[in-house]
């Protein structure tokens, strides 16, 4: 084994109830098809051979100084409380410091059986470790923090949902794996050393600045709010916000049942197992706030005053809809040529949203549009866009550069569920091409590369639900 990282572990030096120290159950035949070389190289990864990248990735051999563990959580789940969740499978190898001075997680996903599996097999199949490795590197050329994506490896071994598939690892890359579930954990069992443990390490690893559990919620709500106003900014419904999939870090985290809208609807579904609508498009920036007052419920729990704690997290927890709403303003005003947008530009964006959503106008295209002389186009009602484009181009009549701040804020293309059910039925086949194509064009989401990805789908070819990889 030559494959070897610079770990300097962190999480594995708290006490042993944060975790299970337990190794990747090894596979039968690991064959590297992804690895990030960029990414790799940041994280100061040594450079090695495919095959030594395939089993240290694909769980067979460990690298020198990984500390292996499966990290416990609870978490809201649909909003129903689960007292016990953690990774299911998924296995933390270790922490690096990358070439910016900030520590990752690298963690392998699908891994194989935990204690936390709840009688799964702790594996994934090949389809949503690719739909999570193409939307995380995605999400990250967009600058929208996110968790990324190292490597993919084939295991070579069929795993069984409704039918045999092909299994896979991803090689996962956090800024940590700690979420409102880690904490939700300790506080519900009343382990309230353990919570100040978590607090102070969440503290110190990601919000040294913050002042004490209140001064943690204050951080993460502000994090969480630029984030949830980042996704909508492109259209992404992220499909499963429980409290275990939302992260300290303000990142992306948990890939499953996510989408990119293309014809605008604010009430937009696509997770097959949301059928109440509580993680529609529109709904994310309340879930978000809920998720937060999940955790000022738990960060309480260590507080000697609690009347003062309340008081204080029920102010920073009700400030958040405000600075939601802040942060979409300040996108979507750029999404519409205006650099620094006011109160006053809400009602212009509304009008143009309701407009998309009313003639089915597809999300990033129109807006990418706009500005020029086929904006137009884009809408079925072309007289009633015309009266919104006069309100508009009176309004950015004093903006400097309009097009500018628009190009950097509209991207040509993003990742279309049906160009990635098109990636996947290929890489199952064992056609790679069209998930390096796809890659290829999505590292450079604001430049035209390769025009045909950017059409919406046919309805032939319309993917309405997307589905959880457990």
């Amino acid at each position: 084994m030559t494959f070897s990282a610079p770990f300097d572990n962190s999480y594995a030096a708290l006490p042993a109830g944060f975790y299970t120290r337990i190794a990747p159950t090894p596979v039968a035949n690991p064959k590297l098809l992804a690895f990030n070389a960029d990414l790799a190289k940041s994280l100061g990864l040594a450079d090695a051979e495919p095959d030594d990248l395939a089993f240290a990735f694909g769980g067979n051999e460990l690298p020198q100084g990984a500390d292996p563990l499966a990290q416990l959580y609870a978490g809201h789940q649909f909003g129903n409380y689960n007292p016990q969740l953690g990774d299911g499978r998924a296995i933390l190898l270790g922490e690096v410091v990358d070439s910016d001075g900030i520590r990752r997680d690298i963690q392998l996903k699908g891994s194989g059986p935990t204690p936390y599996s709840r009688g799964g097999d702790g594996r994934a199949w090949l389809g949503p470790v690719l739909r999570e490795y193409v939307v995380s590197e995605a999400m990250h050329a967009l600058g929208i923090p996110t968790t990324r994506a190292l490597a993919v490896v084939a295991t070579g071994e069929d795993i069984y949902r409704e039918t045999a598939l092909p299994s896979a690892v991803l090689t996962r890359v956090a800024a940590s794996h700690l979420r409102v579930g880690t904490f939700q954990v300790f506080a519900h069992r009343g382990e309230v050393e353990n919570l100040r443990i978590l607090t102070d390490y969440a503290i110190k690893r990601h919000y040294p600045q913050a002042d004490g559990p209140m001064g943690l919620l204050r951080a993460v709500c502000a994090a969480q709010a630029n984030l949830i106003a980042a996704w909508m900014s492109v259209g992404f419904i992220h499909g499963v916000m429980n409290t275990d999939n939302c992260s300290i870090s303000g990142e992306t985290i948990d890939y499953g049942p996510c989408a990119f809208m293309d014809a605008f609807h604010a009430n937009r579904v696509f997770s097959s197992i949301d059928r109440q609508g509580r993680y529609a498009f529109s709904n994310q920036p309340q879930i978000a706030v809920w998720n937060m007052a999940q955790l000022a419920t738990a960060l309480i729990q260590q507080m000697d005053d609690a009347d003062a704690a309340i008081a204080e997290a029920t102010e920073i927890v009700h400030a958040m809809p405000a600075q939601i709403e802040a942060a979409w303003l300040k996108r979507f005003g750029a999404k519409i040529g205006i650099a620094e947008a006011v109160a006053d530009d809400t009602a212009l964006i509304e009008d143009l949203l309701a407009l998309m959503q009313q003639d089915g106008a597809d999300f990033t295209n129109a807006f990418r549009a706009l500005g020029t002389d086929h904006a137009a186009d884009e809408f079925v009602d072309q007289d009633a866009f015309a009266a919104w484009q006069a309100r508009w181009q009176a309004r950015i009549a004093t903006e400097v550069d309009p097009a500018a701040v628009m190009a950097t804020a509209n991207p040509v293309i993003i990742p279309r569920n049906h160009r990635i059910e098109q990636m996947i039925q290929a890489a199952v086949a064992g056609d790679m091409a069209p998930f390096n194509r796809l890659m290829a064009a999505l590292a450079k989401p604001f430049e035209t590369t390769d025009p045909d990805l950017h059409r919406p789908p046919t309805d032939q070819e319309i993917v309405p639900a997307t589905f959880c990889g457990t």
